[in-house]
């Protein structure tokens, strides 16, 4: 129970720091508190429950001045969500990307799901399942429950070529 606590408390205190309302010399915001939740954020959370910690959703298409701020809130970010898993403490964790937006939860039995949505649009369709791998922290700092090297649900890496089309690393090389 003191490890909840203590999970839930720093996670209020990270949060402070990184969900901020932005300023021309602000970090980036990380959350979208003022609109009501989107397709993605909202599958978050019925995977997570209503009791989940939400460990942030970051902007990660910040500019170089603002990517250190960025980057130690990917840190704090994944953090939360490596303990909250770790302790079986449901939580949801999301990032905007160029294009598309990519989130992990995990729910009170330690079962982890993917969601993931194409597209700038709202109506843009979310692709949601269960992770095939553990939960990690990727290169970029991101939590992440795809194996490295695994495309994830952007597709399984060279067992995505469709049937029928050529493997592009067979085709000769253009001179």
């Amino acid at each position: 129970m003191k490890s909840v606590f203590i999970l839930v408390l720093t996670t209020c205190c990270l949060s402070v720091a990184c969900n901020k309302p932005s300023a021309p010399s602000a970090p980036p915001s990380t959350s979208s508190a003022s609109k009501p939740p989107d397709a993605v954020q909202q599958k978050l959370q019925d995977f997570a429950g209503s009791s989940a910690t939400n460990c942030g959703r970051l902007d990660v298409k910040a500019t170089a001045d603002q990517s250190k701020a960025t980057s130690q809130c990917a840190m704090q970010a994944s953090q939360c969500a490596m303990q909250a898993s770790q302790s079986k403490h449901p939580f949801f964790v999301a990032y905007d990307m160029p294009g598309m937006v990519v989130g992990v939860a995990g729910n009170a039995d330690g079962k982890l799901y993917s969601v993931q949505s194409q597209g700038e649009a709202a109506s843009a369709a979310v692709t949601a399942g269960d992770c095939p791998s553990q939960l990690r922290v990727a290169g970029s700092g991101r939590v992440t429950c795809y194996a490295p090297g695994d495309m994830g649900m952007v597709g399984g890496g060279h067992t995505a070529i469709p049937p029928g089309m050529p493997n592009p690393h067979a085709l000769p090389k253009q001179r």
